[in-house]
Parts: C-alpha cells; structure tokens; sequence
C-alpha cells in the first residue's frame, strides 16, 4: 500500500495513456467530394446539345459545341475517377452520403451526366471522334447511365421511405426518378443505328416504358414541393436554386415525346401530332414555373443568397426546356417556339457561365471541396 502511495519515479513511472488522434484519410481532396459534383457534367453537356440542335444558323457555334462536348467527356472522365477514389477511401463517408437525405437523391446526377455524354456523342460529338466511335460511345455511356438511373430510381425512394427522415418536401426528390427521362429522351438516337425490327422496335418501346415510369412518378412528387410552397413559404436561402429542377422532367419529357415522334416506326403515323398535343402544354406550364422560379431566386439573392453548388440547377434543367422548344419548333415550324429556344439558350449560356466561374474559382480556393462547418453547440439559456 505504501507503493502505491509514493509518486511516480524512474522505477515506478506513471502509467502512460494514448492520446487520441484524428484519423489520417488517404486522398483527403476527394473526402468530401459528393454526387451532386455531376450535375457539372450534366450542365456542360447540355449546352453542347442544345446547341447543336439550335434551329438557327449561328457561325462558329457548332464547333464551339462539339468544344464544350469535348470538355464534358473530359469532366465526367475527371469525375468518375474522383468518385471511385472518394468511395475505395472514404467509404465512411461515402455511406454517411447514401442515408443522408439531402444528398443521397444527387445519385441520380451520375446517371444523367453518363447519357448526356453519351447522346451528345451522337449529337455534336462526331464531329470529334468520328462517326463510329461516336455511336460505341454513346451505347457505352447509354446502357451504364440507363442501369444507373433505373437502380437509383428504386433505391433512393426505398432509403426516403426506410432509412431517410425528412421534415417537408423538396425539388431534390425529382432527381432520382427524373433520370430515367433522360434515357427515354436520347435512347431514340440509337435507334438508326440497331439493326431494324426487333432490336428498334425493343428500344423504342424502352423509352416509352422509361418515359411513363418518370412521368407518373414526377406527378406524385411535383404536387408535394408544389404544396411545400404554399404551406411552408419559400426555401431557405441555399437551396432556392433547387426551384429550377422542376423544370427538368417537364423539358425533358417534351424532349422525349418529339424524339419519340422523329424515330417513330410507319405504324404510328401520328406521333409528330401527339408530340405537340404533349408538349406545348407542359411547356406553358415550365415557363409558369420557370417566371415563378426565377422571382425567388431574385428574392434569395436580395436577401443575400450566395453561390453554392445548387447554382447548376440552372443549366441542365432549363436546358431541357431548350430541346423541348427545339422539338416543338422543328414540328410545327413556327417561328415562334424557334425564338423560344434561341431565348431560353442564352439564359442557358449565361446560367452556365456563371456557375462555371464560380465554381472554378471556389476550386481554386479550396473552398468547394472543404469539410462542412461543424454545427454549433445547442445552449439553453436558464433564469
């Protein structure tokens, strides 16, 4: 008893305890890198597309779109590399994203960057790589975007009903099951190039499949952040970007429904009609949203907004809406809907201007790619 109450000495040292260190990550850069860096990728593609599908003769503008086109491959290269790094060393933080509710429907912006790319490929990307390789590029990036979309499109709503707790709806909910729209949208690009009968036919009716899954689905979630609005006031001030997504299954959908009409076989002589009876409904209803929208993001801004990642939301949705107007143009040859798209293409042009400047110099600074701050301590005030 006496030993233990003298003090610590060269015989007798005081026990040593290990001190606590932070864990070191290997590829700290990519720690924090989530899916929604894809809706980058998605956004550049869809100016290149558009573009090229401008029904106005513009000098020089489908070589620089066949440049941006090139410059999206380049990205979504750069970012699926970055991915599969963030997942072999941060799978931590990689699972925190699956369960995370306000991250986990961005998966489905992997699956739209992958058949943006690739159906840009058939578009303007020829014009790069040749013909041929055009084609096996798109079929490559079609299929795995298409297996993707579908996947998340079951999974994500399956983790928001099981694992997810969420207090009220928001326009990120559209993004899982909008993707499948997207496919519906550029799958009949490949239809010239399958052999004909079976194989045509079979993608065409894939499309039509993929095109009722999203828009049904779409109709089940649009009236839920529709009455988010109304019963909750406006979005906080960081995600009121977020308002733009909307846009993206109604243009998309458009999109789809003249793409339909363009490759549809001799049997169903009326397509290009149905196209229209569609899609110019759906676009008076976007270019509603697309004003109401644009009136809160101005208030956000006043009110102080600052740039973030959500900024993207303005290009890849309104870009769709950029086809869509292309489609119903090239249908029904009024001028009218042509000026429409020449319009909605320069708020596409300046929308990713701008989030491609901020986002290269938030790059720059680190600031992007940096650990959220750590929320502040709750204290209650006694009296």
């Amino acid at each position: 008893m006496a030993l233990l109450a003298q003090p610590p000495t060269p015989q007798h040292p005081a026990p040593q305890h290990p001190i606590p260190t932070a864990p070191v990550y290997r590829a700290p850069a990519v720690r924090h890198l989530g899916p929604n860096w894809y809706a980058t990728v998605m956004g550049t593609a869809i100016v290149a597309n558009a573009g090229a599908s401008l029904p106005v003769a513009v000098p020089g503008l489908r070589t620089a779109c066949a440049a941006v086109w090139t410059l999206s491959l380049l990205m979504l290269l750069t970012l699926l590399a970055a991915r599969s790094a963030h997942w072999w060393h941060h799978r931590d933080q990689a699972r925190a994203h699956l369960l995370d509710p306000a991250v986990a429907p961005f998966y489905g912006c992997l699956a739209m960057a992958l058949v943006s790319v690739g159906g840009g490929a058939v578009i303007v990307g020829r014009d790069v790589i040749g013909p041929d390789a055009a084609v096996a590029v798109d079929a490559v990036l079609y299929v795995a975007g298409t297996v993707v979309g579908l996947a998340v499109a079951v999974a994500v709503p399956y983790l928001m009903v099981v694992h997810h707790r969420v207090d009220a709806a928001s326009p990120v909910w559209l993004l899982p099951v909008v993707s499948p729209m997207v496919s519906a949208a550029l799958g009949p690009l490949l239809v010239p190039h399958l052999p004909p009968g079976q194989w045509r036919w079979t993608l065409l009716v894939a499309c039509y499949g993929m095109f009722g899954l999203s828009l049904l689905a779409t109709l089940v979630m649009l009236p839920l952040v529709f009455g988010r609005l109304m019963t909750g006031g406006p979005l906080p001030l960081a995600l009121t970007p977020t308002l733009f997504l909307v846009l993206g299954p109604l243009g998309q959908s458009t999109t789809a429904a003249n793409q339909f009409a363009d490759a549809a076989p001799p049997g169903l002589p009326h397509a290009a009609g149905l196209a229209v009876l569609y899609g110019v409904p759906v676009m008076g209803f976007a270019l509603l949203w697309l004003a109401l929208a644009g009136a809160m993001v101005l208030r956000a801004r006043r009110r102080g907004m600052g740039f973030g990642m959500a900024w993207w939301a303005f290009t890849f949705p309104v870009g769709t809406c950029v086809t869509g107007a292309e489609g119903l143009a090239r249908h029904t040859g009024l001028d009218g809907l042509r000026w429409l798209a020449v319009a909605l293409y320069v708020l596409l042009l300046v929308a990713w201007l701008t989030a491609a400047v901020r986002t290269a110099r938030g790059l720059a600074g680190g600031v992007l790619l940096a650990a959220p701050p750590a929320p502040r301590p709750v204290t209650a005030r006694t009296t």
